[in-house]
Order: structure tokens, then sequence, then C-alpha cells
């Protein structure tokens, strides 16, 4: 019985290493880049790291990333002068662009477009909401006042929880030594990615909701009474983070999917002369799916219908 033990160890170890091999042999698990926080308490990628992007159980987009020296996911350089002509995209992971290779990036598509007569600046990191962007900008003032047009992305869903900015430890807690060498074994972040793991997952967190059940006994009639002040505490944060941070509204626009913002959002916009570059309806308009299969991310068509609609206004400008 002993051996029998010791030898069916010995197989599933074997078995798991095998494993680690053909996951790392075709390459189906995805590379995560280290992140940090710099001088100016700005969360970006550390500088100077590449690798490659993986979606689907089967690989079905596979895409490389190049983290540049300023910590963000494009295929140039940050080097804003006061000749020529810039734009800067600022936004969360739609922007930073994962899943795309980074030589073919919405930045890319544009400057294409324009014959490399403009140069396009992505500052785009997974996670960043409204202030973290504003945040950014206000910190990096000196090469933001060297650019010609600022694009900031925004869903009004997500990116309008909080009126100020602070660093988001959550995040950061994703670089704790434990999950970088977690992170190196690729059989377990192949597992997780294609979801093995949401078993065990859910379990742990069917416990922690257990312990907070009394907690969110009302949740449920809260959701359904509070959309209204939802909306308006979102709104409110908005006009904080402007107040605090600045808005050149003459240099900037909001990137939004105006079919998922409520009209009363898109009305104080108007209303108070922010301008916004509407991409949904575009979208949801195309003959061909603008997001990926496994991932709501945009694909290849996604990106090229947004790079197109941004050069429309830059040519009008």
């Amino acid at each position: 019985m002993k051996k029998l033990i010791l030898k069916f160890a010995l197989y599933f170890i074997l078995i798991l290493l095998a494993l680690e091999v053909l996951v790392r042999v075709f390459h189906l698990a995805k590379d995560t880049p280290s992140r940090y926080v710099d001088e100016f308490e700005v969360e970006k990628w550390k500088p100077n790291q590449e690798g490659f992007s993986v979606t689907g159980n089967r690989r079905q987009n596979f895409s490389e990333f190049h983290i540049n020296d300023k910590g963000f996911n494009s295929y140039r350089e940050f080097k804003p002068t006061k000749e020529g002509y810039e734009i800067a995209l600022v936004g969360d992971s739609f922007i930073e662009g994962f899943h795309q290779n980074y030589y073919n990036s919405i930045g890319k598509k544009i400057e294409t477009i324009f014959k490399d007569t403009v140069s396009v600046y992505e500052y785009g990191y997974a996670g960043y909401d409204f202030a973290d962007q504003l945040h950014l900008i206000n910190k990096y003032s000196r090469d933001f006042e060297n650019i010609d047009l600022v694009i900031l992305g925004l869903k009004f869903t997500n990116d309008l929880d909080r009126s100020k900015y602070e660093v988001m430890t959550s995040r950061l807690a994703l670089e704790s030594p434990l999950n970088r060498s977690l992170k190196k074994i690729k059989l377990l972040v192949y597992l997780k990615n294609i979801g093995a793991l949401n078993p065990i997952t859910k379990f742990f967190s069917n416990i922690k909701e257990s312990l907070l059940v009394k907690r969110n006994t009302n949740k449920k009639e809260k959701d359904s009474t509070d959309h209204i002040e939802d909306i308006n505490k979102k709104i409110d944060n908005f006009k904080s983070l402007i107040d605090l941070y600045g808005f050149d509204k003459s240099n900037y626009y909001l990137l939004i999917e105006e079919n998922k913002t409520p009209q009363q959002f898109l009305k104080y916009l108007t209303d108070n002369k922010f301008k916004y570059i509407p991409i949904g309806e575009k979208l949801n308009s195309s003959s061909k799916n603008t997001t990926l299969i496994y991932d709501k991310h945009w694909n290849n068509n996604g990106r090229e219908i947004v790079a197109n609609e941004i050069s429309k206004v830059v040519k009008k400008l």
C-alpha cells in the first residue's frame, strides 16, 4: 500500500511537470508584467518589459506587448515636443491594448491614417478610472503641456466611483512575493485563465459572503431603488475630479460609448461644453464582430472603428 501511494505521488508530480512543459512550449499561459508606483504616485508597469498576452483556452487570441521606458504598452517612446502634432490616448485596458500586438495598436492605426504626420502616445493601464487618468495628467503636466490633443477613455459604469485619487492597494497586492512566485508556475496561470480554478475560488468566496450575509441582506432592494442616486453620485464625482485636477476643454476630449451612458450625463457634458467622441453606435452598427470571442475587449475591427472615429475629430481640428 505504501509503495502504491508513493508511485501515485511520483506519477502525479511527473504529469504536472509534463503539463507545465507543454504549457510553456505552446505558450498557452499569458505573461504578466510587473507593476509599481513611481515617485509621483502614478501606478503603471515597470519599464522595458516584453511578453505575450493570451486569451481563451486554446490560445484564441495571442498578442505581443512591449512596455516602453515610461511604463506603458507602446511601439514608441513618449517624447512630447512643441514641434509636430501629438495626441495622447489615456485610459484603461482598452487603450493599453494587450489584446492586440503592440505594433498594431489604436495609436499606430491613427498614425497610419495620417501617414505618420502625427504622433500618438498611449497612456493605457488596466484598471485606470477617471481619477487615475486625471492624476496621471496632473503629475506628468510637463509632458502633457506639449501634447496638442488629449483623449480620455471614460466608461460611466465603473470609471466614476471615486471623487479623488488614491493608490489602489488591491492592484498592488498582486505584486506580493507569493503572487509573483505563483505566476511563475505557467500551468497554474493557464488553469486560472480558462476558469478551471473557479470552483475553488468560488468556494472561498461563498465562505466570505456567508460571513457578510447580514451586511448584504437588503442589497437587492437597494440596487432597485438607488439607480438614479447612483447616476447623480457618479456625476458629482466627475465634477469633484474636474475641480480638483482641472480639465482643458479646448484640447481634451472624452471617448465614450454613448449608447451605454445615461442621457443625464451626456446632457451634463453638452450643457457644460465638455467635448466627447461617441463610438458606441459605430461599434454596434458594424457588420463584423467588434470584440474578442472570449473577451469583451475590442478586436482588430473594433480598434479600426475607434481609430477612425478619433481620426475624424483630428481632421476637423
